[in-house]
């Protein structure tokens, strides 16, 4: 019983200890030049639902939830924000060869078609960010007519 309490106390100090760990912050006033929204001039309609959807993981501008400020969730968080930039940042995109853009617009589709974009996980808790079937041609359509207008 004796090694339980110590296993306890070790776990509670950890717990307080970790809350002191910093974490990164993914947040930038500025839209850039490479922008997506601002590359392709995409209607305001679908920046929105790309915005709610999309950009807290996958730009230079995430909308922190209140729960990011507890370890070791927000951890966890910027390891996953921090990831998804890396396969994809819309704040870059403009950024990215013709190459680069037609292949992560094909990924794209190919993700929201399969309903693996975006996450289970992330619309569980972001019901905002569930895409309706509407919102989900509107935006396949898009991004189909996008990816076959690079050269």
């Amino acid at each position: 019983m004796k090694w339980l309490k110590r296993i306890g106390l070790v776990m509670v100090v950890v717990l307080v200890g970790i809350q002191f760990v910093p974490t990164g912050n993914n947040q930038s006033k500025e839209v850039s030049s490479t922008d997506f929204n601002k590359m392709y001039r995409v209607p305001d309609d679908l920046a929105n639902i790309l915005f709610v959807s999309c950009y807290n993981c996958h730009s230079n501008n995430t909308n922190y939830p209140w729960y990011s400020k507890v370890q070791p969730v927000g951890l966890l968080l910027e390891n996953h924000i921090s990831e998804a930039k890396a396969e994809l940042n819309f704040s870059e995109f403009g950024s990215y060869s013709v190459r680069r853009q037609k292949s992560k617009l094909k990924s794209m589709i190919s993700q929201v078609e399969k309903g693996e974009m975006p996450l289970t996980l992330y619309t569980f808790i972001h019901r905002d960010a569930r895409l309706s079937k509407a919102n989900e041609k509107a935006l396949l359509d898009y991004l189909k007519l996008t990816k076959n207008g690079l050269q």
